[in-house]
């Protein structure tokens, strides 16, 4: 066996069993009023108001909405004791209109409001990083016995609310912010996915201590790359302290329309790919029925999917990285396409499949028209499907008509034909993907262009074959990229995995299939390639789906900027609202959007309150929150520089923060 395939896995503590199959991770069941989360219960669906609590009749009408779109939990912000008390009032118009679909109180800052809502709701969801602490963002060096003097003071805070849920039969969610986390957390650990998991397991110790075991976790953050390291981490220290509680996923401050999807299918999608999420919600700033579909899309694929099996740990292969809980990119040779370099530490490439009918007079006009939007979202390198020699010839006439654009479009034929058809279309293109039944046949096409130094693309059936190929001394001489065919997103996500394993160092073009439904299309395409990308796997990227070439280039871009990967846009973190929310969230969205949209790799955060404003400040440029009623505060980075302005001033405001700080252009 050669080198490359030795089975030396990294002695590393794993978050899953086997990283190139699918099993979901075992938990006990926390039951939330009647409806059991983790164990053998499905993928649970939830979302949150948005609505003022003590509103009591907006908010039973919204949650209503809520549960006849398919919300299994309902979620409703209690900043104050009123509003707890105000929850009661709603839980009991639920119940007498029939529903009865539990009822969680979501807490920040308030142990009060924690302990009056117990009373009426099946669970309380606290934040470890604001139930006791207020954050400043303060510097300080905690000796061992001052840490433990914290812990104390934490227990003695939280415990009552611990016992009164205990007794009461209620649940509790330990959700961790990467926005909020404590001064405490952040000096001893960082703002790092650890420090997340700490954040959380301090609370859970005081709950265990006092025998109480109804807890499920959360780790959010709006950056997909940290939530799902935090999660992993997380699963693997509950598993490695025996703490088989449920986790409920969540991409925080997702955004809105488009984007605000795609980075919840990466986040939350590639995590349930891992077997990890017992119940999930997606936060979107929008109305909070609509966040429910997107859910139940995103859980459909694990309802009933069997657990594959686990490999031994002797043969399973060695995968790319050496830490499951940062981000690193895989290591792959320079591959020369056309004007383009993929692989190595360059960019992600966008590869664009041109539909059968586009003539190259339309390719150079939409190419001009993606140029004129300075979104960066450009065609790069152009797929053309070659069946026979008509379809050939095509792919020559429009690289002919195209002759002007040599310094920044690149061409891949695909080929689904015979290997003379193959062998043809290595003297028109850039490179070739040819769909290769027998190995035999693939040897001889490769042997007959090595002299010539033609570059090539294998497209293997199976990561088997792939891996075979990989391992052949054919690749030694003819520089290659590798890819996988297939429909079903599930395999692809473990075998694209094992692609990446077995490897060498050929770098690798991710295919996105195409599915039966728009919405499937966006979410399916971003937990494959988003959640690889995360992972560090991916040189190229490729939807093969049935869209207007536009709307194509504008998805698969849209996919690289949610997983961060290519920023060729303005970078909106905005939160999905909630009763706490000062202003229109929505509204005030678009509108900054409309100012501010065309500031390639600026990132802005509009925040509707305190809770985790001054968090997100820390991983965006500049800032919009929520001061008070009818007034904002501005941020840069982590920093409150102007506090108390108008909203009818405080858009330009804004603008004039950032031309003050030399990020603007005029669009």
């Amino acid at each position: 066996m050669p080198e490359t395939l030795t089975p030396a896995f990294p002695q590393l503590k794993k978050f899953v069993p086997d990283l190139f199959s699918y099993r979901r991770r075992k938990t006990r069941e926390v039951m939330v009023g009647n409806v059991g989360v983790g164990g053998t219960n499905p993928i649970r669906v939830q979302s949150m108001t948005t609505t003022d609590t003590l509103d009591v009749e907006a908010t039973f009408r919204q949650s209503v909405k809520m549960i006849e779109a398919g919300c299994e939990i309902v979620r409703i912000t209690a900043p104050t004791v009123d509003d707890a008390r105000a929850i009661g009032k709603i839980k009991e118009k639920l119940v007498k209109a029939g529903f009865n679909q539990p009822i969680v109180a979501d807490i920040h800052f308030n142990p009060g409001a924690a302990s009056e809502a117990a009373e009426f709701c099946e669970k309380v969801r606290i934040n470890p990083g604001n139930f006791v602490d207020t954050k400043r963002f303060a510097v300080k060096e905690y000796t061992d016995e001052a840490y433990a003097a914290e812990i104390a003071r934490i227990e003695e805070r939280f415990t009552p609310l611990v016992l009164k849920l205990k007794r009461l039969k209620r649940s509790c969610r330990i959700g961790t912010n990467h926005g909020s986390l404590s001064d405490r957390i952040m000096n001893r650990y960082g703002d790092s996915a650890l420090g997340m998991v700490e954040s959380a397991l301090e609370f859970a110790r005081i709950a265990e201590k006092n025998g109480y075991h109804d807890l499920i976790f959360s780790m959010k953050s709006s950056n997909p790359k940290v939530m799902i390291a935090a999660y992993r981490l997380l699963a693997q220290r509950l598993d490695e302290v025996g703490m088989n509680y449920p986790l409920h996923l969540g991409v925080t401050e997702a955004g809105d329309g488009e984007d605000g999807r795609i980075k919840s299918a990466i986040g939350i999608g590639s995590l349930l790919e891992d077997g990890i999420g017992d119940t999930i919600r997606v936060s979107l700033t929008e109305d909070p029925e609509r966040e429910v579909p997107v859910c139940q899309v995103l859980a459909k694929p694990f309802h009933s999917r069997p657990d594959e099996r686990v490999r031994e740990e002797s043969k399973r292969p060695r995968y790319h990285c050496a830490d499951f809980y940062s981000y690193t990119r895989r290591k792959a040779d320079y591959f020369p396409v056309g004007p383009f370099v993929t692989g190595g530490l360059d960019l992600v490439r966008a590869v664009t499949r041109v539909p059968a009918t586009m003539t190259a007079d339309e390719i150079l006009a939409l190419h001009e028209i993606l140029l004129g939007k300075a979104a960066g979202a450009d065609l790069e390198i152009l797929e053309f499907l070659v069946t026979d020699a008509a379809s050939l010839e095509r792919m020559r006439t429009i690289r002919a008509g195209l002759a002007t654009e040599t310094s920044r479009l690149a061409y891949l034929a695909r080929v689904e034909g015979p290997l003379g058809l193959a062998q043809s279309a290595v003297k028109i293109a850039d490179m070739v993907c040819w769909t290769t039944p027998e190995e035999g046949e693939y040897a001889a096409y490769l042997d007959s262009f090595k002299p010539a130094g033609i570059v090539n693309l294998v497209e293997a059936e199976t990561a088997a074959v792939a891996r075979q190929y990989e391992a052949s001394s054919l690749y030694k001489n003819v520089p290659t990229m590798t890819s996988l065919k297939g429909t079903d997103v599930r395999a692809l996500i473990q075998e694209y995995r094992l692609l990446a394993a077995y490897g060498a160092r050929s770098p690798i073009l991710i295919r996105a299939p195409r599915e039966k439904t728009p919405d499937e299309q966006v979410l399916r395409a971003s937990t494959l390639i988003g959640g690889l990308l995360c992972d560090g796997i991916g040189d190229a990227v490729l939807i093969d789906a049935d869209l207007p070439l536009e709307r194509g280039v504008q998805l698969l871009y849209n996919v690289l900027q949610g997983a961060g990967v290519r920023i060729t846009k303005t970078e909106f973190v905005s939160c999905p609202s909630c009763g706490r929310t000062l202003f229109d969230l929505q509204t005030t969205t678009e509108r900054i959007k409309e100012r501010t949209g065309h500031l390639k790799g600026v990132k802005i955060a509009i925040m509707g309150c305190i809770v985790n404003g001054p968090g997100e400040m820390a991983d965006a440029d500049f800032g919009y929150v929520g001061g008070a009623p009818g007034m904002i505060n501005l941020y840069v980075g982590k920093e409150c520089v102007q506090k108390g302005i108008p909203m009818d001033k405080s858009d330009d405001a804004l603008v004039d923060l950032i031309k003050k700080n030399g990020k603007w252009f005029e669009p």
